[in-house]
């Protein structure tokens, strides 16, 4: 009798063990878990614009990328019968102003020069203002003096740019 007793307990253990594995097997994750399908971010918070300014026989390219205020790019200064630079934009976005410093090469020299922009109704027009020289830094001497009456460049589609930026 107490070996019925003892495997009838021991059953019970085992189904009772057995249950609540499979209640927590089979529980479901809650609905406000989601898993995505890919490692890629939903959304891109990156917002690519490029822009073109044409004067006579010279042009100027510009392509920027704002993730959230912070600003990065490239520009390319095509000119016609004078030295031409291309290179890279890293800056910030101040309102209506794009506050930039253009790292570029232009005949074997390496240079940063500050560069702001205005940006209006789509198209973003460069400020023209006295400048000092620090080391290889170009900066503007005052900025409060600037005045946006330099390139006007408009917004293009930024298909094929990286072909118009490279072409010489």
């Amino acid at each position: 009798m107490k070996k019925s007793i003892l495997a009838t307990l021991v059953l019970l253990a085992a189904f009772s063990c057995e249950k609540k594995e499979t209640e927590i097997l089979t529980k479901t994750p809650p609905e406000s878990v989601v898993i995505p399908e890919t490692n890629e971010p939903i959304e891109s918070s990156t917002l690519q614009t490029c822009y073109l300014g044409a004067t006579g026989k010279d042009s100027v390219f510009v392509s920027l990328d704002d993730n959230l205020g912070t600003l990065t790019g490239k520009m390319r200064y095509k000119n016609f019968e004078k030295d031409s630079s291309h290179g890279d934009l890293m800056g910030t976005k101040n309102g209506d102003t794009l506050k930039l410093t253009y790292t570029f090469e232009s005949e074997g020299s390496k240079s940063d020069r500050e560069i702001y922009f205005l940006q209006k109704e789509g198209n973003i027009i460069e400020g023209i203002g006295a400048h000092k020289t620090e080391g290889i830094q170009d900066k503007y001497e005052s900025t409060a003096n600037l005045k946006y009456e330099g390139h006007n460049l408009k917004q293009v589609d930024c298909t094929d740019f990286e072909k118009k930026f490279t072409t010489k």
